[in-house]
């Protein structure tokens, strides 16, 4: 606008000074020229009530275009308002900056922006008494006004929405605000070694090993079921509603448990460091002592909840030994009674003394027939044998004979039962290998009994406390100056995302 106004001003006093007419010379003016006088004063008028009323250089821009559109030649964005009101033509209506574009988009060369020089100068132009010096400083002092007024507004909202609700937070942080305790404890889940020299496997021995089990802990301990049992052992809810704690930070005295639970997930926080493998843990409180409390029963319901993850596995294992073994333990008895049965049945103590001692009478008896064969041999070398010797000799071996027959019998035939030495005694060692063989099974349920038992102690996990929790002496919460600063960072982001999204709706609307 002062561009223009300069430009303005120079062209009338240029005419001004090309101008023959003064004060003098106009009592001798013609009719004609008084006449064209009159016609420039009424558009003075006119323009000057036009400045009057404070228009916006966007509605001046439109209303040089909407005249431009209706084929009209303004010498200024004032002039072009006057002579669209003279028409009857509204220069700022919503549909005259439709009708500028055109049914073609706005793609006609005769819709750009005129420049301000291209418009040509009437032959008798109105050269105000002072040289348009006033008008230039009531735009100067306009746009001064519009400035300040800007700057004005800028920092109202910046107070209201920026630097108040900042002084609020800043208030409550140093002034209203419970001081909280904390205590920070570090733990670290860890796993039985196994005394052989070999890792189990790749991981073994490593953090990696107990990862999951340390994911299942933190989990646990960030649960409903721990907050449960940390309220019913040291009153959780009954602490964090006490009257002494700020209305932000306390707990309705009839809160549920999902509030609760809200309230825990803030106070007791709960980290895990895969690199290491660690487990940290603060717990805040209003009292330090209580806090202390708090950490230390949470590290021992982390320990039972270690303990319990390898509960089923080693009892699983234990059990399934123990299974095999009263399995194997039944099948001796049933063999040993197998073997008792038989001796029974057959009226055997032992196959093989059984068969030892027909052996050596059949042997004795053979001997003994030997010797007589002999002995009738001599006899009846003689050329005048005794018959009566020859006779006996000759009966003895017959019997004897007879006998071994029968002892023989006793090993193939049968005895008692209907079946032979040898067909008991095959049963009878039958039976006993299957009994040495449960004896052998027997023995090694329970070696695997007692493998089990070992190897489910091994693999056993433990809660290791790395850092134990200690008693604060000086409250670590609220972070008075910290916090103001975030809140004023926060306020002032949205602040400025507000700005820019109503910048540029605003821009899309006017455009």
């Amino acid at each position: 606008m002062t561009t223009r106004a300069r430009r303005f001003n120079i062209r009338k006093s240029a005419t001004q000074k090309a101008s023959p007419l003064g004060d003098a010379a106009k009592e001798d003016a013609t009719p004609q020229e008084r006449n064209e006088a009159e016609i420039n004063a009424r558009k003075e008028a006119a323009l000057a009530a036009i400045r009057e009323e404070g228009l916006t250089g966007r509605q001046l821009r439109t209303a040089r275009r909407v005249a431009q559109k209706h084929g009209l030649t303004p010498i200024s964005d004032f002039d072009a308002v006057r002579m669209l009101r003279e028409q009857g033509i509204d220069p700022f209506k919503r549909s005259n900056m439709l009708d500028i574009v055109g049914p073609t988009g706005g793609n006609n060369q005769t819709n750009t922006l005129p420049q301000a020089e291209t418009s040509p100068l009437p032959s008798t132009p109105f050269i105000p008494a002072d040289g348009g010096f006033g008008e230039l400083e009531r735009i100067q002092k306009d746009i001064a006004k519009r400035r300040r007024r800007r700057l004005f507004m800028l920092s109202l909202r910046l107070l209201l929405l920026v630097f108040l609700p900042t002084a609020i937070a800043g208030y409550y942080y140093y002034s209203i605000a419970t001081p909280m305790y904390a205590t920070f404890s570090e733990m670290k889940v860890q796993q039985a070694q196994s005394p052989s020299s070999a890792p189990v496997g790749l991981l073994a021995g490593t953090q990696f090993a107990t990862s999951e089990d340390s994911i299942v802990v933190q989990d646990y301990l960030q649960s409903r079921e721990a907050m449960l049992r940390l309220d019913e052992a040291l009153g959780f809810k009954s602490h964090f509603s006490q009257e002494s704690i700020d209305p932000v930070q306390r707990l309705d005295p009839d809160a549920t448990n999902e509030a609760a639970y809200k309230l825990y997930k803030k106070n007791v926080k709960i980290g895990y460091d895969p690199t290491e493998g660690i487990i940290q843990m603060e717990v805040i409180a209003a009292d330090p002592e209580l806090a202390t409390k708090y950490a230390e029963f949470l590290i021992s319901i982390a320990e039972e909840q270690v303990d319990s993850l390898s509960q089923r596995v080693r009892d699983d294992q234990v059990e399934g030994a123990r299974e095999s073994y009263d399995e194997a333990e039944l099948a001796v008895t049933n063999a040993q009674q197998r073997v008792i049965d038989l001796k029974e049945l057959y009226d055997v103590i032992s196959t093989e003394l059984e068969v030892s001692l027909l052996t050596n009478r059949i042997s004795a008896l053979e001997l003994r027939v030997t010797e007589d064969e002999i002995a009738l041999q001599e006899l009846n070398a003689n050329p005048r044998p005794n018959r009566t010797k020859v006779a006996t000799l000759e009966r003895g071996i017959a019997s004897r004979k007879i006998v071994i027959e029968d002892l023989r019998a006793q090993l193939t035939e049968g005895i008692a039962g209907g079946k032979s030495l040898a067909r008991i005694q095959g049963e009878l060692q039958i039976a006993e290998s299957d009994l040495l063989t449960r004896v052998t099974m027997l023995q090694a349920a329970l070696q695997n009994m007692e493998l089990a038992r070992a190897e489910a102690a091994r693999q056993t996990r433990y809660l290791v406390t790395a850092v134990s929790p200690i008693t604060p002496d000086e409250a670590a919460y609220p972070r008075a100056f910290e916090n103001t600063v975030l809140a004023f960072l926060i306020f002032s982001g949205i602040y400025l995302l507000c700005s820019l999204t109503a910048s540029i709706l605003r821009e899309q609307v006017s455009a």
